[in-house]
């Protein structure tokens, strides 16, 4: 029925609704054992990937979801499947992980001969999934080099005594520098 007809009954144009977000559910149904384990914690290589993830006013957010993607220490993208299996030996490219009470996330995981990580948010309030990038400490890219030196520093971590940091601020004068995908 066309909107002019509908006018006519005396049903009146039809409003939008309000929009939706996601969450705060994030734990039920998607939290697995191990899957913040691109590899085990201990293994050759392995490097803790770690942050807090906070909003606009500094607060951390409790109930965000992480996910990261990226190459192997050679480059090689992972084709195995079963990257959702966790078998303690296999580099699987792909994790999950939720934030704590504290905002914090970690991964153990792999460096990439790659200059970055590939990094989705997901949180409450959000109307959509947030992407942005961990860089290596010392890499860069065409991307990186195209942005102004504060934004520069929003996605470039910093080495500590147990592996990566990088913190992600959802907004604010230290908002994280968010991609857009066409």
């Amino acid at each position: 029925m066309s909107v002019a007809r509908e006018s006519e009954m005396g049903l009146g144009l039809a409003r939008p609704t309000p929009g939706q977000t996601v969450g705060p559910f994030f734990r039920y149904g998607v939290e697995f054992d191990a899957w913040n384990e691109l590899v085990p914690p201990h293994s050759p290589g392995a490097v803790r990937l770690h942050g807090v993830v906070s909003d606009g006013d500094g607060v951390p957010v409790p109930d965000a979801l992480l996910e990261i993607w990226h190459a192997d220490p050679s480059g090689a993208i992972p084709t195995e499947t079963g990257s959702l299996h966790r078998d303690g030996s296999t580099f699987t490219g792909w994790g999950r992980t939720h934030t704590t009470d504290a905002g914090e996330y970690e991964f153990f995981t792999l460096e990439p001969d790659a200059p970055f990580i590939a990094v989705a948010v997901f949180a409450r309030g959000l109307m959509d999934v947030l992407h942005t990038r961990v860089y290596l400490p010392g890499a860069t890219d065409a991307f990186l080099e195209g942005l102004a030196p504060a934004e520069r520093a929003t996605l470039v971590s910093e080495r500590t005594p147990d592996g990566l940091r990088r913190d992600i601020w959802l907004q604010g004068d230290r908002e994280t520098v968010f991609l857009v995908y066409r």
